[in-house]
């Protein structure tokens, strides 16, 4: 068995939008926190900041966010407590719209690994809700992160998306993170999302659910208020699988 890291970073990251990341982000963050009992820090980089909103306990926007990377601001100063009982946030905010350029500017490659890097004593899970895109701040998440999720909506486009990262790891040489294809919102009445779940039986499938619906009014895990839901279940697998991969299994 591979020897397991200390801290581990998981990325949540999709060339498109609209793929369900913040979900995916969220029920990992909690699975890891509650099911795993991981020190479990979970660190919005999207600026749109849906999983800052879902579950911060500070109403305030700082605009800060930004300058951890320019390092204006201690990186330890911006974690907060979660509503997640053993789960940590770093919140995003509009300051992480101009990121993209300050990673241009500072010409750090990795900036963000380092950051992480220290935060190794405090964390053994760090989860990345990333924006979409392939951007200066996707390859600084790229050269972070241990393990990819990448959430595919079983379309052709979404399935498309997927493909071209693949091909952009593998234009960019060397060494990358395993990556984990997960299909999302799966309804398996269309003959559409048949198909694809066909075609790649081993990846995991998250469904369409209401109870996931539910997240965005009651601003919880699935696992806070639907443990027993379908897709909590799939969650809980997922992060399993995500578990096992780290720990070289």
């Amino acid at each position: 068995m591979a020897k397991e890291p200390a801290l581990a970073t998981i990325a949540v990251y999709s060339l498109k939008g609209g793929v369900g990341k913040t979900t995916f982000a969220i029920n990992l963050a909690w699975a890891s926190a509650t099911i795993s009992k991981r020190r479990t820090l979970l660190w919005d980089l999207d600026p749109q900041a849906a999983s800052s909103w879902l579950i911060s306990t500070d109403s305030k926007s700082r605009d800060a966010a930004q300058a951890i990377f320019s390092k204006d601001v201690e990186v330890r100063k911006l974690i907060q407590p979660s509503t997640v009982p053993g789960l940590d946030l770093i919140a995003a905010d509009t300051s992480l719209r101009s990121l993209d350029h300050l990673f241009r500017e500072m010409d750090k490659k990795k900036r963000l690994s380092k950051l992480i890097e220290s935060l190794g004593k405090d964390y053994d899970r760090i989860i990345l809700d990333c924006p979409p895109g392939l951007t200066e701040t996707s390859e600084q998440v790229l050269r972070a992160a241990n393990i990819i999720v990448i959430p595919v909506i079983p379309s052709p486009l979404s399935q498309r998306a997927m493909g071209e990262v693949a091909r952009y790891l593998v234009q960019r040489g060397g060494s990358h993170a395993p990556i984990l294809p997960v299909y999302s919102m799966v309804d398996r009445r269309r003959t559409l999302h048949r198909k694809a779940l066909d075609e790649q039986p081993d990846w995991p499938a998250i469904p369409m659910a209401s109870a996931i619906e539910q997240m965005t009014v009651r601003r919880k895990p699935l696992g806070a208020f639907a443990p027993a839901s379908a897709p909590a279940k799939d969650f809980a697998a997922l992060w399993t699988m995500v578990e096992r991969q780290l720990q070289g299994n």
